[in-house]
Protein backbone atom coordinates (compact mmCIF):
# COMPACT_ATOMS: atom_id res chain seq x y z
CA UNK A 1 0.00 0.00 0.00
CA UNK A 2 1.43 3.39 -0.97
CA UNK A 3 0.88 6.79 0.54
CA UNK A 4 -0.49 9.76 -1.41
CA UNK A 5 -2.14 13.06 -0.65
CA UNK A 6 -5.87 13.46 -1.20
CA UNK A 7 -6.76 16.35 -3.45
CA UNK A 8 -10.02 16.66 -1.57
CA UNK A 9 -8.62 17.46 1.83
CA UNK A 10 -4.83 17.69 1.62
CA UNK A 11 -4.28 14.88 4.08
CA UNK A 12 -2.25 11.70 3.68
CA UNK A 13 -4.22 8.82 2.27
CA UNK A 14 -3.57 5.17 1.61
CA UNK A 15 -3.83 4.03 -1.98
CA UNK A 16 -4.67 0.37 -2.03
CA UNK A 17 -5.05 -1.70 -5.17
CA UNK A 18 -7.90 -0.65 -7.45
CA UNK A 19 -11.23 -2.23 -6.63
CA UNK A 20 -11.76 -5.57 -8.29
CA UNK A 21 -14.28 -5.99 -11.05
CA UNK A 22 -14.97 -9.46 -9.73
CA UNK A 23 -18.55 -9.58 -8.38
CA UNK A 24 -17.24 -11.40 -5.33
CA UNK A 25 -14.96 -8.46 -4.44
CA UNK A 26 -15.09 -7.34 -0.82
CA UNK A 27 -16.23 -3.84 -1.75
CA UNK A 28 -17.95 -1.84 -4.47
CA UNK A 29 -17.03 1.69 -5.45
CA UNK A 30 -17.86 4.41 -7.90
CA UNK A 31 -15.28 4.61 -10.72
CA UNK A 32 -12.40 6.97 -9.88
CA UNK A 33 -12.07 10.20 -11.81
CA UNK A 34 -8.80 11.47 -13.19
CA UNK A 35 -6.99 14.72 -12.62
CA UNK A 36 -7.54 15.19 -8.91
CA UNK A 37 -5.64 18.10 -7.40
CA UNK A 38 -3.45 17.63 -4.35
CA UNK A 39 -2.24 19.80 -1.51
CA UNK A 40 0.85 19.27 0.60
CA UNK A 41 0.11 17.09 3.63
CA UNK A 42 0.10 18.87 6.93
CA UNK A 43 3.08 18.21 9.18
CA UNK A 44 0.90 18.70 12.20
CA UNK A 45 -1.38 15.99 10.90
CA UNK A 46 1.59 13.67 10.56
CA UNK A 47 2.87 14.56 14.04
CA UNK A 48 -0.55 13.83 15.53
CA UNK A 49 -0.74 10.45 13.86
CA UNK A 50 2.84 9.52 14.72
CA UNK A 51 1.99 10.13 18.38
CA UNK A 52 -0.96 7.78 18.07
CA UNK A 53 0.50 5.09 15.82
CA UNK A 54 2.50 3.27 18.48
CA UNK A 55 -0.61 2.87 20.59
CA UNK A 56 -2.72 1.74 17.66
CA UNK A 57 -0.44 -0.71 15.89
CA UNK A 58 -2.71 -3.63 16.56
CA UNK A 59 -5.81 -1.68 15.60
CA UNK A 60 -4.99 -1.68 11.93
CA UNK A 61 -4.55 -5.43 11.63
CA UNK A 62 -7.54 -6.75 9.69
CA UNK A 63 -8.98 -9.79 11.34
CA UNK A 64 -10.21 -12.70 9.29
CA UNK A 65 -13.85 -12.67 8.24
CA UNK A 66 -16.19 -14.28 10.73
CA UNK A 67 -19.96 -14.48 11.08
CA UNK A 68 -21.40 -11.03 11.90
CA UNK A 69 -22.68 -10.57 15.45
CA UNK A 70 -24.97 -7.79 14.22
CA UNK A 71 -26.66 -7.58 10.83
CA UNK A 72 -29.00 -4.94 9.43
CA UNK A 73 -30.91 -5.93 6.31
CA UNK A 74 -33.05 -3.51 4.30
CA UNK A 75 -33.55 -1.06 7.18
CA UNK A 76 -35.58 2.06 6.34
CA UNK A 77 -36.79 5.00 8.43
CA UNK A 78 -38.99 7.92 7.45
CA UNK A 79 -39.95 11.16 9.18
CA UNK A 80 -42.52 13.70 7.98
CA UNK A 81 -41.09 15.10 4.77
CA UNK A 82 -37.76 13.27 5.16
CA UNK A 83 -36.53 9.83 4.10
CA UNK A 84 -33.76 9.34 6.68
CA UNK A 85 -32.79 5.77 5.74
CA UNK A 86 -33.70 3.56 2.79
CA UNK A 87 -32.84 -0.12 2.42
CA UNK A 88 -29.61 0.08 4.46
CA UNK A 89 -27.49 -3.03 5.08
CA UNK A 90 -24.71 -3.31 7.67
CA UNK A 91 -22.61 -6.11 9.15
CA UNK A 92 -20.56 -5.83 12.36
CA UNK A 93 -18.10 -8.62 13.24
CA UNK A 94 -16.40 -9.54 16.51
CA UNK A 95 -12.86 -8.22 16.79
CA UNK A 96 -13.34 -5.72 13.95
CA UNK A 97 -13.75 -1.98 13.63
CA UNK A 98 -16.23 -0.91 10.95
CA UNK A 99 -16.11 2.76 9.95
CA UNK A 100 -19.48 4.32 9.14
CA UNK A 101 -18.85 7.31 6.89
CA UNK A 102 -21.05 9.87 5.20
CA UNK A 103 -21.85 13.56 5.13
CA UNK A 104 -23.89 15.20 7.86
CA UNK A 105 -27.47 14.31 7.09
CA UNK A 106 -26.51 11.05 5.38
CA UNK A 107 -28.38 9.00 8.00
CA UNK A 108 -25.58 7.99 10.38
CA UNK A 109 -27.24 9.44 13.49
CA UNK A 110 -30.58 7.87 12.59
CA UNK A 111 -28.89 4.49 12.20
CA UNK A 112 -27.22 4.83 15.60
CA UNK A 113 -30.55 5.76 17.20
CA UNK A 114 -32.15 2.68 15.68
CA UNK A 115 -29.38 0.47 17.04
CA UNK A 116 -29.73 1.99 20.52
CA UNK A 117 -33.53 1.81 20.64
CA UNK A 118 -34.35 5.51 20.40
CA UNK A 119 -36.01 4.96 17.00
CA UNK A 120 -37.64 1.86 15.57
CA UNK A 121 -37.18 1.06 11.87
CA UNK A 122 -40.17 1.28 9.54
CA UNK A 123 -38.86 -1.62 7.47
CA UNK A 124 -36.08 -4.17 7.56
CA UNK A 125 -34.61 -6.66 9.99
CA UNK A 126 -31.94 -6.52 12.69
CA UNK A 127 -30.24 -9.72 13.83
CA UNK A 128 -27.98 -9.88 16.90
CA UNK A 129 -25.98 -13.04 17.63
CA UNK A 130 -28.10 -15.01 15.15
CA UNK A 131 -31.49 -14.03 16.64
CA UNK A 132 -33.98 -11.40 15.42
CA UNK A 133 -33.65 -8.24 17.49
CA UNK A 134 -36.62 -6.00 18.27
CA UNK A 135 -35.44 -2.93 20.14
CA UNK A 136 -38.14 -0.83 21.78
CA UNK A 137 -35.82 1.26 23.94
CA UNK A 138 -32.30 1.72 25.30
CA UNK A 139 -32.79 -1.04 27.89
CA UNK A 140 -33.37 -3.55 25.09
CA UNK A 141 -30.14 -2.38 23.47
CA UNK A 142 -28.22 -2.76 26.73
CA UNK A 143 -29.67 -6.22 27.24
CA UNK A 144 -28.47 -7.19 23.75
CA UNK A 145 -24.97 -5.91 24.53
CA UNK A 146 -25.17 -2.71 22.43
CA UNK A 147 -23.72 0.50 23.89
CA UNK A 148 -22.99 3.91 22.37
CA UNK A 149 -20.32 6.48 23.17
CA UNK A 150 -21.44 9.80 21.75
CA UNK A 151 -19.56 12.86 20.54
CA UNK A 152 -21.08 14.92 23.34
CA UNK A 153 -20.77 13.11 26.66
CA UNK A 154 -24.13 12.74 28.41
CA UNK A 155 -23.31 12.28 32.08
CA UNK A 156 -23.72 13.93 35.48
CA UNK A 157 -20.88 16.22 36.57
CA UNK A 158 -21.89 16.31 40.23
CA UNK A 159 -21.94 12.52 40.60
CA UNK A 160 -18.99 10.18 41.05
CA UNK A 161 -17.41 8.05 38.35
CA UNK A 162 -19.00 4.92 39.85
CA UNK A 163 -22.47 6.49 39.90
CA UNK A 164 -22.15 7.59 36.28
CA UNK A 165 -20.97 4.16 35.12
CA UNK A 166 -23.81 2.27 36.82
CA UNK A 167 -26.55 4.87 36.38
CA UNK A 168 -29.75 2.95 35.58
CA UNK A 169 -28.39 -0.47 36.58
CA UNK A 170 -26.84 -0.07 40.01
CA UNK A 171 -26.14 -3.34 41.88
CA UNK A 172 -28.65 -3.94 44.64
CA UNK A 173 -28.16 -5.63 47.97
CA UNK A 174 -30.41 -6.69 50.82
CA UNK A 175 -33.76 -4.94 50.91
CA UNK A 176 -33.32 -3.59 47.39
CA UNK A 177 -30.84 -0.96 48.50
CA UNK A 178 -27.86 0.09 46.39
CA UNK A 179 -24.80 -2.04 47.13
CA UNK A 180 -22.24 0.78 47.16
CA UNK A 181 -19.30 -1.49 47.97
CA UNK A 182 -20.07 -3.79 45.04
CA UNK A 183 -20.53 -0.83 42.69
CA UNK A 184 -17.19 0.73 43.68
CA UNK A 185 -15.44 -2.64 43.43
CA UNK A 186 -16.81 -3.31 39.92
CA UNK A 187 -15.93 0.25 38.89
CA UNK A 188 -12.37 -0.23 40.11
CA UNK A 189 -12.10 -3.40 38.00
CA UNK A 190 -13.37 -1.62 34.90
CA UNK A 191 -11.04 1.34 35.38
CA UNK A 192 -8.09 -1.01 35.90
CA UNK A 193 -8.90 -2.75 32.60
CA UNK A 194 -8.86 0.64 30.88
CA UNK A 195 -5.69 1.74 32.73
CA UNK A 196 -7.48 4.85 33.98
CA UNK A 197 -5.58 7.23 36.28
CA UNK A 198 -8.56 8.14 38.50
CA UNK A 199 -10.72 6.18 40.93
CA UNK A 200 -14.36 5.27 41.39
CA UNK A 201 -15.09 8.08 43.88
CA UNK A 202 -13.78 10.93 41.70
CA UNK A 203 -16.44 13.48 40.80
CA UNK A 204 -16.99 13.56 37.05
CA UNK A 205 -16.58 17.34 36.90
CA UNK A 206 -12.93 16.94 37.94
CA UNK A 207 -12.11 14.87 34.85
CA UNK A 208 -10.83 15.99 31.46
CA UNK A 209 -12.81 15.39 28.27
CA UNK A 210 -10.61 12.38 27.45
CA UNK A 211 -11.14 10.92 30.92
CA UNK A 212 -14.90 11.36 30.56
CA UNK A 213 -14.72 9.30 27.37
CA UNK A 214 -13.00 6.60 29.41
CA UNK A 215 -15.93 6.68 31.83
CA UNK A 216 -18.34 6.23 28.92
CA UNK A 217 -16.34 3.25 27.68
CA UNK A 218 -16.37 1.79 31.19
CA UNK A 219 -20.13 2.31 31.28
CA UNK A 220 -20.45 0.38 28.03
CA UNK A 221 -18.34 -2.45 29.44
CA UNK A 222 -20.46 -2.48 32.61
CA UNK A 223 -23.33 -3.68 30.41
CA UNK A 224 -21.10 -6.48 29.08
CA UNK A 225 -21.40 -4.77 25.71
CA UNK A 226 -20.17 -6.77 22.73
CA UNK A 227 -21.19 -4.10 20.21
CA UNK A 228 -19.80 -0.62 20.88
CA UNK A 229 -20.73 2.43 18.83
CA UNK A 230 -18.24 5.32 18.90
CA UNK A 231 -19.73 8.50 17.44
CA UNK A 232 -17.00 11.11 16.75
CA UNK A 233 -15.14 10.06 19.92
CA UNK A 234 -12.00 12.11 19.17
CA UNK A 235 -13.57 15.47 18.32
CA UNK A 236 -12.44 17.08 21.58
CA UNK A 237 -9.25 15.09 22.22
CA UNK A 238 -5.60 16.04 21.81
CA UNK A 239 -3.26 13.93 19.67
CA UNK A 240 -1.90 12.13 22.74
CA UNK A 241 -5.40 11.41 24.02
CA UNK A 242 -6.36 10.07 20.60
CA UNK A 243 -3.41 7.67 20.88
CA UNK A 244 -4.73 6.50 24.25
CA UNK A 245 -8.18 5.96 22.74
CA UNK A 246 -6.69 3.91 19.90
CA UNK A 247 -4.98 1.71 22.48
CA UNK A 248 -8.34 1.15 24.20
CA UNK A 249 -9.92 0.24 20.86
CA UNK A 250 -7.16 -2.33 20.42
CA UNK A 251 -8.08 -3.74 23.84
CA UNK A 252 -11.74 -3.96 22.86
CA UNK A 253 -10.84 -5.76 19.63
CA UNK A 254 -8.80 -8.31 21.54
CA UNK A 255 -11.86 -8.91 23.72
CA UNK A 256 -13.83 -9.68 20.52
CA UNK A 257 -16.00 -6.58 20.69
CA UNK A 258 -17.48 -5.33 17.42
CA UNK A 259 -16.97 -1.58 17.05
CA UNK A 260 -18.88 0.83 14.84
CA UNK A 261 -16.59 3.87 14.47
CA UNK A 262 -18.07 7.11 13.15
CA UNK A 263 -15.64 9.88 12.24
CA UNK A 264 -15.15 12.62 9.68
CA UNK A 265 -11.37 12.34 10.06
CA UNK A 266 -9.96 10.13 7.34
CA UNK A 267 -6.62 9.73 9.08
CA UNK A 268 -8.41 8.07 12.00
CA UNK A 269 -10.51 5.88 9.75
CA UNK A 270 -7.48 4.54 7.91
CA UNK A 271 -5.59 3.91 11.14
CA UNK A 272 -8.33 2.35 13.21
CA UNK A 273 -10.84 0.65 10.88
CA UNK A 274 -10.81 -2.82 9.30
CA UNK A 275 -13.90 -2.32 7.16
CA UNK A 276 -16.09 0.55 6.00
CA UNK A 277 -19.68 1.30 5.02
CA UNK A 278 -20.68 4.56 3.35
CA UNK A 279 -24.10 6.26 3.49
CA UNK A 280 -25.30 9.03 1.19
CA UNK A 281 -28.76 10.60 1.41
CA UNK A 282 -29.92 7.76 3.65
CA UNK A 283 -28.77 4.95 1.37
CA UNK A 284 -25.80 2.61 1.52
CA UNK A 285 -23.58 3.41 -1.48
CA UNK A 286 -20.54 1.26 -0.74
CA UNK A 287 -18.80 -1.07 1.66
CA UNK A 288 -15.63 -3.12 1.81
CA UNK A 289 -12.23 -3.66 3.42
CA UNK A 290 -10.31 -0.53 4.35
CA UNK A 291 -7.12 -1.98 2.86
CA UNK A 292 -8.75 -2.07 -0.59
CA UNK A 293 -9.89 1.53 -0.86
CA UNK A 294 -8.29 4.95 -1.37
CA UNK A 295 -9.42 8.04 0.49
CA UNK A 296 -10.32 9.84 -2.73
CA UNK A 297 -12.78 7.05 -3.56
CA UNK A 298 -14.45 7.40 -0.16
CA UNK A 299 -14.78 11.15 -0.68
CA UNK A 300 -16.51 10.59 -4.03
CA UNK A 301 -18.85 8.07 -2.45
CA UNK A 302 -19.75 10.43 0.38
CA UNK A 303 -20.56 13.47 -1.71
CA UNK A 304 -21.45 11.92 -5.05
CA UNK A 305 -18.85 14.01 -6.83
CA UNK A 306 -15.13 14.70 -6.76
CA UNK A 307 -14.11 17.60 -4.55
CA UNK A 308 -10.99 19.06 -6.11
CA UNK A 309 -10.30 21.41 -3.28
CA UNK A 310 -11.74 21.64 0.23
CA UNK A 311 -9.79 24.80 0.98
CA UNK A 312 -10.76 27.21 -1.83
CA UNK A 313 -9.14 30.62 -1.43
CA UNK A 314 -10.52 33.49 -3.44
CA UNK A 315 -8.14 36.27 -4.35
CA UNK A 316 -9.59 39.22 -2.49
CA UNK A 317 -7.73 42.53 -2.21
CA UNK A 318 -8.03 43.60 1.44
CA UNK A 319 -9.60 46.97 2.08
CA UNK A 320 -9.03 49.49 4.85
CA UNK A 321 -8.34 48.50 8.46
CA UNK A 322 -11.65 47.84 10.25
CA UNK A 323 -10.40 46.37 13.52
CA UNK A 324 -7.35 47.11 15.65
CA UNK A 325 -6.65 45.06 18.77
CA UNK A 326 -3.87 46.44 20.94
CA UNK A 327 -2.25 44.58 23.86
CA UNK A 328 -5.32 42.51 24.81
CA UNK A 329 -4.79 40.61 28.05
CA UNK A 330 -6.68 38.44 30.49
CA UNK A 331 -5.58 37.62 34.04
CA UNK A 332 -4.57 34.04 33.26
CA UNK A 333 -5.30 32.96 29.66
CA UNK A 334 -3.70 35.38 27.18
CA UNK A 335 -1.42 38.40 27.22
CA UNK A 336 -0.28 41.09 24.81
CA UNK A 337 -2.42 40.06 21.81
CA UNK A 338 -2.25 42.73 19.10
CA UNK A 339 -3.25 42.71 15.42
CA UNK A 340 -4.95 44.64 12.64
CA UNK A 341 -7.75 43.24 10.49
CA UNK A 342 -8.77 44.65 7.11
CA UNK A 343 -12.03 44.43 5.20
CA UNK A 344 -12.10 41.25 3.11
CA UNK A 345 -9.09 39.81 4.93
CA UNK A 346 -8.95 36.40 6.63
CA UNK A 347 -6.57 36.13 9.58
CA UNK A 348 -5.90 32.59 10.75
CA UNK A 349 -5.28 32.07 14.47
CA UNK A 350 -3.37 28.82 15.08
CA UNK A 351 -2.02 27.13 18.18
CA UNK A 352 -2.12 23.90 20.15
CA UNK A 353 -4.64 23.11 22.89
CA UNK A 354 -4.30 25.65 25.70
CA UNK A 355 -2.62 28.31 23.56
CA UNK A 356 -5.32 30.87 24.43
CA UNK A 357 -6.78 31.37 20.94
CA UNK A 358 -10.46 30.97 21.84
CA UNK A 359 -10.04 32.84 25.11
CA UNK A 360 -8.55 35.84 23.33
CA UNK A 361 -11.44 35.94 20.86
CA UNK A 362 -13.98 35.60 23.67
CA UNK A 363 -12.33 38.56 25.38
CA UNK A 364 -12.51 40.56 22.15
CA UNK A 365 -16.21 39.75 21.82
CA UNK A 366 -17.01 40.68 25.44
CA UNK A 367 -17.72 37.16 26.65
CA UNK A 368 -14.96 37.42 29.26
CA UNK A 369 -13.41 40.53 30.84
CA UNK A 370 -10.18 42.04 29.58
CA UNK A 371 -7.66 43.14 32.19
CA UNK A 372 -5.82 45.28 29.67
CA UNK A 373 -5.98 46.39 26.06
CA UNK A 374 -7.78 48.61 23.57
CA UNK A 375 -10.03 47.84 20.62
CA UNK A 376 -10.58 50.24 17.73
CA UNK A 377 -13.16 49.87 14.98
CA UNK A 378 -12.74 52.13 11.94
CA UNK A 379 -10.11 54.04 13.88
CA UNK A 380 -12.39 54.84 16.82
CA UNK A 381 -12.03 53.26 20.22
CA UNK A 382 -14.75 50.71 20.94
CA UNK A 383 -15.76 49.87 24.50
CA UNK A 384 -16.82 46.24 24.34
CA UNK A 385 -17.83 44.92 27.75
CA UNK A 386 -20.49 42.45 26.65
CA UNK A 387 -21.63 40.54 23.53
CA UNK A 388 -24.38 43.13 23.10
CA UNK A 389 -21.70 45.83 22.80
CA UNK A 390 -19.82 43.67 20.29
CA UNK A 391 -22.91 43.08 18.15
CA UNK A 392 -23.69 46.81 18.09
CA UNK A 393 -20.09 47.41 16.99
CA UNK A 394 -20.53 45.02 14.05
CA UNK A 395 -18.84 41.90 15.45
CA UNK A 396 -20.19 38.35 15.34
CA UNK A 397 -18.77 35.26 17.04
CA UNK A 398 -19.42 31.65 15.95
CA UNK A 399 -18.32 29.64 19.02
CA UNK A 400 -16.46 26.35 19.08
CA UNK A 401 -19.12 24.56 21.13
CA UNK A 402 -22.16 25.07 18.92
CA UNK A 403 -24.55 22.96 21.04
CA UNK A 404 -23.86 24.82 24.30
CA UNK A 405 -22.99 28.34 23.11
CA UNK A 406 -24.28 28.47 19.54
CA UNK A 407 -27.89 27.32 19.40
CA UNK A 408 -30.91 26.45 21.53
CA UNK A 409 -31.48 22.82 20.60
CA UNK A 410 -35.21 22.62 21.55
CA UNK A 411 -35.94 25.70 19.38
CA UNK A 412 -36.68 25.45 15.68
CA UNK A 413 -34.47 26.68 12.84
CA UNK A 414 -36.42 29.92 12.41
CA UNK A 415 -36.24 30.83 16.11
CA UNK A 416 -32.51 30.10 16.23
CA UNK A 417 -31.71 31.93 13.01
CA UNK A 418 -32.95 35.27 14.36
CA UNK A 419 -31.74 35.02 17.98
CA UNK A 420 -28.90 37.50 17.46
CA UNK A 421 -31.08 40.03 15.58
CA UNK A 422 -34.46 40.01 17.34
CA UNK A 423 -34.79 43.80 17.28
CA UNK A 424 -34.52 43.82 13.48
CA UNK A 425 -37.33 41.26 13.28
CA UNK A 426 -39.75 43.02 15.62
CA UNK A 427 -42.63 45.33 14.77
CA UNK A 428 -44.27 47.46 17.47
CA UNK A 429 -42.59 45.38 20.15
CA UNK A 430 -43.73 42.04 18.72
CA UNK A 431 -41.73 39.56 16.66
CA UNK A 432 -42.77 39.43 13.03
CA UNK A 433 -42.94 35.78 11.99
CA UNK A 434 -43.02 36.86 8.36
CA UNK A 435 -39.73 38.76 8.76
CA UNK A 436 -38.17 35.86 10.65
CA UNK A 437 -39.22 33.41 7.96
CA UNK A 438 -37.87 35.69 5.23
CA UNK A 439 -34.46 35.86 6.95
CA UNK A 440 -34.44 32.13 7.64
CA UNK A 441 -35.20 31.31 4.02
CA UNK A 442 -32.50 33.71 2.84
CA UNK A 443 -29.63 32.39 4.95
CA UNK A 444 -30.91 28.83 5.29
CA UNK A 445 -31.11 28.59 1.52
CA UNK A 446 -27.77 30.28 0.97
CA UNK A 447 -26.07 27.88 3.37
CA UNK A 448 -28.03 24.86 2.01
CA UNK A 449 -29.42 23.83 5.40
CA UNK A 450 -31.05 20.40 5.04
CA UNK A 451 -34.25 20.10 7.06
CA UNK A 452 -37.86 18.96 6.78
CA UNK A 453 -39.04 22.56 7.30
CA UNK A 454 -37.90 25.79 8.95
CA UNK A 455 -39.66 24.90 12.21
CA UNK A 456 -37.73 21.65 12.70
CA UNK A 457 -35.93 21.57 16.05
CA UNK A 458 -32.17 22.10 15.99
CA UNK A 459 -31.64 18.99 18.10
CA UNK A 460 -33.00 16.90 15.22
CA UNK A 461 -30.48 18.22 12.69
CA UNK A 462 -27.05 16.82 11.92
CA UNK A 463 -23.96 18.57 13.30
CA UNK A 464 -23.12 20.15 9.96
CA UNK A 465 -26.59 21.62 9.56
CA UNK A 466 -26.56 22.90 13.15
CA UNK A 467 -23.29 24.68 12.36
CA UNK A 468 -24.81 26.25 9.24
CA UNK A 469 -27.68 27.61 11.35
CA UNK A 470 -25.19 29.11 13.84
CA UNK A 471 -23.36 30.85 10.99
CA UNK A 472 -26.66 31.99 9.47
CA UNK A 473 -27.80 33.37 12.83
CA UNK A 474 -24.78 35.66 13.01
CA UNK A 475 -24.91 36.68 9.36
CA UNK A 476 -28.50 37.78 9.97
CA UNK A 477 -27.15 40.35 12.44
CA UNK A 478 -25.32 42.06 9.55
CA UNK A 479 -21.75 41.87 10.90
CA UNK A 480 -18.69 43.56 9.40
CA UNK A 481 -16.27 41.41 11.43
CA UNK A 482 -16.83 37.68 11.81
CA UNK A 483 -14.96 35.49 14.31
CA UNK A 484 -15.16 31.79 13.41
CA UNK A 485 -13.93 29.50 16.20
CA UNK A 486 -13.32 25.98 14.85
CA UNK A 487 -16.15 26.41 12.29
CA UNK A 488 -15.69 22.95 10.72
CA UNK A 489 -15.17 20.93 13.90
CA UNK A 490 -17.06 17.64 13.73
CA UNK A 491 -18.65 18.19 10.32
CA UNK A 492 -18.22 16.15 7.18
CA UNK A 493 -16.09 16.94 4.17
CA UNK A 494 -18.98 18.17 2.02
CA UNK A 495 -20.28 20.56 4.70
CA UNK A 496 -16.70 21.63 5.37
CA UNK A 497 -16.22 22.55 1.70
CA UNK A 498 -19.50 24.51 1.76
CA UNK A 499 -18.41 26.48 4.85
CA UNK A 500 -15.02 27.25 3.25
CA UNK A 501 -16.62 28.38 0.01
CA UNK A 502 -19.02 30.57 1.96
CA UNK A 503 -16.11 32.13 3.86
CA UNK A 504 -14.60 33.08 0.51
CA UNK A 505 -17.88 34.67 -0.56
CA UNK A 506 -18.09 36.70 2.65
CA UNK A 507 -14.51 37.92 2.26
CA UNK A 508 -15.23 38.98 -1.32
CA UNK A 509 -18.18 41.00 0.03
CA UNK A 510 -15.81 42.89 2.34
CA UNK A 511 -16.49 41.08 5.62
CA UNK A 512 -13.33 40.77 7.73
CA UNK A 513 -12.82 37.27 9.17
CA UNK A 514 -10.80 35.83 12.06
CA UNK A 515 -10.51 32.05 11.65
CA UNK A 516 -9.54 30.07 14.76
CA UNK A 517 -8.68 26.52 13.75
CA UNK A 518 -6.69 23.50 14.89
CA UNK A 519 -6.61 22.16 11.32
CA UNK A 520 -3.37 23.33 9.78
CA UNK A 521 -4.41 22.71 6.13
CA UNK A 522 -7.50 24.85 6.80
CA UNK A 523 -5.40 27.69 8.19
CA UNK A 524 -2.79 27.46 5.42
CA UNK A 525 -5.40 27.15 2.69
CA UNK A 526 -7.69 30.01 3.70
CA UNK A 527 -5.80 32.64 5.71
CA UNK A 528 -4.17 35.75 4.23
CA UNK A 529 -2.12 36.04 7.40
CA UNK A 530 -1.41 33.43 10.09
CA UNK A 531 -0.90 34.33 13.74
CA UNK A 532 0.54 31.54 15.89
CA UNK A 533 -0.11 31.51 19.63
CA UNK A 534 1.76 29.70 22.38
CA UNK A 535 0.89 29.89 26.09
CA UNK A 536 -1.34 32.91 25.63
CA UNK A 537 0.96 35.00 23.45
CA UNK A 538 1.27 35.60 19.70
CA UNK A 539 4.74 34.22 19.00
CA UNK A 540 4.88 34.32 15.19
CA UNK A 541 3.15 35.86 12.19
CA UNK A 542 3.29 34.57 8.63
CA UNK A 543 1.97 36.05 5.41
CA UNK A 544 0.13 33.70 3.09
CA UNK A 545 2.53 31.30 1.40
CA UNK A 546 5.50 32.38 3.54
CA UNK A 547 5.61 29.41 5.88
CA UNK A 548 5.68 25.64 5.65
CA UNK A 549 3.63 23.40 7.93
CA UNK A 550 6.83 22.57 9.83
CA UNK A 551 7.57 26.25 10.50
CA UNK A 552 4.04 26.90 11.79
CA UNK A 553 4.03 23.85 14.09
CA UNK A 554 7.53 24.70 15.34
CA UNK A 555 6.26 28.15 16.32
CA UNK A 556 3.19 26.64 18.00
CA UNK A 557 5.34 24.40 20.20
CA UNK A 558 7.84 27.24 20.79
CA UNK A 559 10.72 25.46 19.08
CA UNK A 560 13.53 27.96 19.52
CA UNK A 561 15.60 26.28 16.81
CA UNK A 562 12.96 26.95 14.14
CA UNK A 563 13.86 29.50 11.50
CA UNK A 564 10.72 31.29 10.39
CA UNK A 565 10.18 34.73 8.88
CA UNK A 566 7.62 37.04 10.41
CA UNK A 567 4.91 38.61 8.28
CA UNK A 568 5.20 41.91 10.09
CA UNK A 569 6.78 45.00 8.59
CA UNK A 570 10.14 44.26 10.20
CA UNK A 571 10.21 40.71 8.90
CA UNK A 572 11.47 39.51 12.29
CA UNK A 573 10.11 36.88 14.61
CA UNK A 574 8.12 38.12 17.55
CA UNK A 575 9.64 37.64 21.01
Amino acid sequence: MTSETCGACALPLHSGPPPSSDPTSSGHLLPPSAGEGALAASLFFEISIDMAVDASTQVTETSGLSAPILTLTGVSKRFPGVRALHNVNLNLRAGEVTALIGENGAGKSTLVKILTGIYQPDEGEIVVSGAPFICTGPRDAWAAGIAAIHQETVMFDELSVAENIFMGHMPLGAGGRIDWAAMRSRTAELLKRLEADFDANTLLKRLSVAQKHLVEIARALSHDARIIIMDEPTSALSAREIGDLFAIIAQLKRRNCAILFISHKFDEIFHVADRWTCLRDGEEVGHGAIADVAQADLVRLMVGRSIEQVYPKRDVKPGPVVLEAEDLANASEFDGVSFQLRAGQIIGLYGLVGAGRSEAMQGLFGLSPLTRGRVKIDGREAHIRSPADAIRAGLAYVPEDRQIQGVVLPFGIRANMTLASLKAHARDGFLSLAKELQTTKKFGGRLAVKAANWEQKLGELSGGNQQKVVIGKWLASGPRILILDEPTKGIDIGSKAAVHEFMGELASEGIAIILVSSELPEIMGLADEIMVMHEGRVVQRFARGQASAEMIVSAAIANEDAEAPCAGESGEALP
